[in-house]
């Protein structure tokens, strides 16, 4: 695994699309029967572009304090943002915008040396060849229930096609891997479809790799990827090895203008801070409209949270996963040489903030982003048994931030905090 995607933190998803023209659903709303799909397919005629600025979105991403970003390449739709040679189906044929988005995304976004992120749809619903064969292959018993997109609705496959399908998607991601410079991360999406055997995996991430072999692809792979991408959801628990939780701002991936359900900056910082809390990345979403401006909401989202981060930069940027929330009823981050802990105060508190565990003196503590120093008392312990107290760190609201308060507790020695067997447990 590359050491900068664990040290990333924060990456910027970028659902952008033809079906920011009406808002809908990007492609489901046709695959779900919601709208027909030549309706669906008739926002081609209303894709313009006409503002689209990747230096303004590269820009942008920078200031969120994002280390990486990933665009919609080609959605379930089968529409390319790019100057596809093996299909009609892309933005500079079928638009009126007429330009290759994915060169300038990638150009702007490289520059700024932010990581570069390709998310591409294995799947195609708009390809005559793809909806050839079932799962598996196995034959469903009830053929109404199967969707037309996606497989033959008359029980016959079709292998041949499939493979030709196969072959089309490998075209189009060597284009992709080849005539944008580095391609730091491939964004997989739509692998349920179809199993690792007609996949051509793992043969097919060989393929890949004989592009750049140092390339991250997300776990949308049939089990072959390398970290994995919960959405929406936010673990309870760490997912084993390396991770990133994607979600949206309000409630879409793409640009939907009644979606008013938005995420508040709060919330968004203190997701991130449970994200980075467990050792794992947020990848955080917006859904320009299909002009390629953003909404001013998403906008204000994304720079906020820079400048939260900006901030508490130590206790973001080059930190580990912090302790089990046993021991602190919040999030918390540790630095690399364990001999500082960083204790996300999400709340505003009474009197104290409360710490359990800590078998360490401490040497300092005091708010991130004012510098003042905060004092602590220890009550109870067992000394003989190496037991430690409670540790009762004195806060009041006047000493919080206006978003996440973050507390810097300073050590002599390494990070060790009681295991309740008298083992020490240092992280989760």
């Amino acid at each position: 695994m590359q050491k900068w995607f664990e040290e990333a933190k924060l990456g910027i998803f970028i659902h952008y699309g033809i079906y920011a023209v009406d808002g809908v659903a990007e492609s489901w709303s046709f695959y779900n029967g919601r709208i027909p799909y030549e309706q669906y397919m008739k926002q081609l005629d209303g894709f313009t572009a006409s503002k689209y600025d990747a230096d303004y979105w590269a820009d942008l991403i920078e200031k969120s304090g994002a280390k990486y970003a990933v665009l919609t390449t080609k959605h379930h739709d089968g529409v390319a943002l790019w100057d596809t040679q093996y299909s009609d189906l892309n933005v500079v044929k079928k638009t009126p915008a007429k330009r290759d988005l994915i060169k300038e995304y990638a150009e702007a976004v490289t520059k700024r040396g932010i990581r570069l992120g390709m998310y591409y749809s294995l799947i195609d619903w708009s390809h005559p060849d793809y909806p050839s064969v079932y799962e598996g292959g196995k034959v469903p018993e009830d053929l109404t229930q199967v969707n037309t997109y996606s497989s033959p609705v008359d029980g016959v496959q079709d292998e041949e096609k499939w493979k030709k399908f196969l072959q089309f998607n490998n075209d189009q991601l060597k284009e992709i891997l080849t005539n944008y410079g580095k391609v730091d991360m491939l964004w997989f999406d739509g692998d349920w479809e179809r199993s690792a055997e007609q996949w051509n995996l793992p043969e097919f991430k060989h393929y890949l790799q004989s592009f750049n072999p140092d390339i991250i692809i997300n776990s949308r792979l049939q089990g072959h990827g390398d970290y994995k991408t919960p959405e929406q959801g936010i673990p309870i628990t760490r997912p084993e090895g390396p991770w990133e939780f994607c979600t949206t701002i309000n409630t879409s991936w793409g640009y939907v203008p009644t979606d008013d359900r938005y995420k508040s900056l709060n919330q968004i910082i203190r997701m991130f801070c449970d994200c980075i809390s467990m050792g794992g990345n947020m990848l955080l979403d917006i859904g320009p409209r299909e002009d390629g401006t953003i909404d001013q909401r998403q906008e204000d989202i994304l720079l906020g949270l820079g400048d939260w981060i900006r901030t508490h930069e130590e206790a973001v940027y080059g930190t580990e996963e912090g302790i089990m929330t046993r021991y602190y009823l919040g999030g918390s981050t540790i630095s690399k040489d364990r001999k500082t802990l960083y204790l996300f105060v999400y709340d505003d508190p009474k009197e104290n903030v409360c710490l359990k565990g800590l078998c360490n003196p401490i040497r300092k503590i005091t708010v991130l982003h004012s510098g003042k120093e905060l004092t602590h008392e220890i009550h109870g312990g067992v000394p003989w048994f190496n037991i430690p107290g409670t540790t009762w760190i004195h806060m009041t609201a006047e000493d919080t931030h206006d978003q996440v308060t973050v507390l810097k507790l300073e050590f002599d020695e390494e990070l060790e905090m009681y295991g309740g067997s008298g083992a020490v447990v240092t992280h989760n």
